[in-house]
């Protein structure tokens, strides 16, 4: 029985460490974070569910913090190699290369995303997954945002994004621009939607 406990110990203790990461983090830079706790393991997986897993191509994913999406993501079955991790915060890029040392972590400003990744990406992504907190930027830099990560993306390939706000991060009605949005996932704390866009 003391054995399981044990276990059962160790299994929590990364979620917890990461939890008190992301909570000094927030303090620090409250604007800078998506959240105060890393994702849920619902949202996370929500969102791996709108990545194609047969491809070659690359995923990126802006924000991951520690790497509850990244995690997801390896666990629906996306290879570690395809993924391009592109975090500010210089403490949680050592992380995922410790974490996810076949993924390729870029320091760097995900709202400056062109300038942070435009020489690591060879062939257009098959996904962009984001964890950023746009509802915390203006409309003009969301939108700048989307613009860039759709250069990067290969024709119909996703962007993947989560909000606790109940509005659309992105607005809805963008011409040429189509808008997909899951069901308010409960279990997440805060609860939290996932939308989806593509470029027609």
């Amino acid at each position: 029985m003391a054995l399981q406990s044990s276990v059962r110990a160790l299994k929590k203790q990364p979620r917890l460490d990461d939890e008190v990461r992301f909570l000094r983090s927030w303090i620090e830079k409250p604007l800078h974070m998506g959240a105060v706790m890393p994702s849920g393991k619902v949202l996370a997986r929500t969102m791996a569910l709108y990545v194609n897993i047969d491809s070659d191509a690359p995923v990126v994913e802006l924000g991951p913090g520690t790497g509850a999406i990244t995690q997801a993501l390896v666990e629906r079955g996306v290879d570690p190699r395809r993924l391009v991790l592109v975090e500010y915060n210089p403490s949680f890029c050592a992380l995922l290369r410790d974490r996810y040392p076949l993924a390729t972590v870029v320091q760097g400003d995900a709202y400056r995303l062109r300038d942070s990744i435009w020489k690591v990406l060879k062939t257009p992504a098959s996904a962009v997954v984001s964890g950023l907190p746009l509802v915390t930027k203006p409309m003009l830099t969301r939108l700048r945002l989307m613009r860039d990560a759709f250069v990067l993306l290969a024709p119909g390939a996703p962007f993947v994004q989560f909000t606790y706000s109940v509005a659309p991060p992105i607005p809805k009605s963008l011409h040429g621009i189509t808008t997909e949005a899951s069901e308010r996932i409960w279990m997440n704390v805060p609860p939290a939607r996932v939308w989806v866009y593509r470029r027609v």
